[in-house]
C-alpha cells in the first residue's frame, strides 16, 4: 500500500482518489508516521471475515430444488417430454 506525506496527498488529491476508486488504497503520513489510511467505501472493513453458512436455519431449500422450472427449461431447449422422476 503506497504511503504519502501530508503535502504530497493535498496536492495530489484528485489522482489519490481516483486510484482509491480503482482499488489502490494509500496511507497518509505525518514526518513519516501513518496517520490515516484512505480506502474505497464499499471496501470490507479491517478484520472482518465473510464466512459461509452465516444464513444457516434462516433459508430452506426447497428438496426439488434441483428440478424446479424443469418443464419449462425443457420446453426452451425443445424437448416435449420430461424424464420419467
Amino acid at each position: 500500500m503506497e504511503t504519502v506525506n501530508i503535502h504530497e496527498a493535498k496536492t495530489q488529491l484528485s489522482k489519490l482518489l481516483d486510484g482509491v476508486s480503482k482499488g489502490k488504497p494509500f496511507i497518509i503520513a505525518k514526518a513519516g508516521k501513518p496517520i490515516a489510511r484512505v480506502v474505497s467505501i464499499d471496501a470490507p472493513e479491517a478484520g472482518q471475515v465473510r464466512r459461509l453458512g452465516f444464513l444457516t436455519g434462516q433459508v430452506q431449500v426447497p428438496d426439488d430444488f434441483d428440478r424446479m422450472g424443469e418443464e419449462e427449461i425443457l420446453a426452451q431447449f425443445g424437448v416435449d417430454d420430461a424424464p420419467a422422476a
